[in-house]
């Protein structure tokens, strides 16, 4: 169901918009899941990624237990570039493999004051929610 009439459902038009996004919109595209460790701290289901995250890729081939801190964030490509996640090339040189921010799961974040206000504000708002959520009391009806 529609909820925004000026929202286009055309497919077509999503994939351009997705396609020639700018750079901050770029940022917000390219989300990672939090751990369940982290999900459960800090009361966040996802982040942006950034240059110094810790994480572990949970899908596609390189998937596994290693953990690899996040050396470059792509945004044109809308890749991310993983510390020990790399292949040879045909002359001999090794380069990194581009990974999207959806397939892997954040285990440490790097923080800094403005992340923790994105955290903050994130986990308040989902507080509220929550509340408004559940069933009706008979005692609330009256």
């Amino acid at each position: 169901m529609k909820f925004n009439k000026m929202v286009s459902s055309s497919r077509r038009k999503n994939r351009k918009r997705h396609f020639n996004a700018p750079s901050h919109i770029r940022r917000k595209i390219m989300s990672s899941p939090l751990s369940k460790e982290l999900r459960a701290k800090y009361n966040v289901r996802s982040m942006p990624i950034r240059k110094d995250d810790e994480v572990q890729v949970t899908r596609g081939h390189y998937k596994g237990s290693q953990v690899g801190k996040v050396v470059e964030v792509y945004r044109k490509k809308f890749v991310c570039y993983i510390e020990r996640i790399q292949r040879e090339k045909a002359n001999g040189a090794t380069v990194y493999v581009g990974i999207h921010p959806s397939k892997m799961e954040i285990t440490k974040l790097k923080m800094d004051k403005d992340r923790k206000k994105i955290i903050d504000r994130k986990a308040s708002s989902r507080q509220v929610s929550e509340k408004q959520k559940g069933k009706i009391q008979e005692e609330e009806i009256e």
